[in-house]
């Protein structure tokens, strides 16, 4: 997979996030209650609560970005506490996506990427793209959309998937 493509990818999941996160607002309004309620909100006791997992989702795609790209992602200090303030992290991180080309990723693939949790060790720019990034990416996506899943929102597979180039 291109670097390019993964970020593409990764750009269309968060406006998915950002969808799903008004369709909880929709949800909080039609069932009288307050929509910030939900950023608390975990599917297990020992898993992060949604505002995490939003902050968590947006940082795999800029760090992804940023370690693959050699430029320096946007920063954000964890501070959001509402939904607001996630949908404003999202757009942030998009507008840092949108900000990269085709080109911007030329030779991540064997890019040493160096975060700082593998203190001082490095992975190659494909490795860490297929087999940490992605996954982990998807892994907060995922876990959000369950949460608001779990909590009644209206969302489903084509909400999760988004716009497909069908043809024809």
């Amino acid at each position: 997979m291109k670097t390019f493509e993964a970020m593409t990818q990764f750009g269309k999941m968060l406006r998915n996030l950002d969808n799903w996160i008004v369709k909880a607002e929709a949800h909080a309004t039609a069932k009288k209650f307050e929509v910030d309620l939900l950023t608390g909100e975990r599917l297990a006791p020992d898993m992060y609560p949604f505002v995490k997992q939003v902050q968590s989702t947006c940082d795999s795609a800029k760090f992804t970005a940023a370690y693959l790209s050699g430029t320096e992602a946007p920063k954000h200090p964890d501070t959001e506490k509402t939904i607001a303030e996630c949908r404003a992290r999202i757009k942030s991180c998009l507008a840092y996506l949108e900000t990269l080309t085709e080109g911007s990723f030329a030779g991540s693939e064997d890019r040493k990427v160096s975060p700082p949790w593998l203190q001082g060790k490095w992975v190659k720019g494909d490795a860490y793209l297929l087999q940490m990034a992605i996954p982990n990416f998807y892994f907060h996506a995922t876990t959000a959309y369950a949460i608001l899943r779990s909590n009644g929102v209206d969302v489903g597979k084509m909400d999760f998937i988004g716009s497909v180039p069908v043809q024809g």
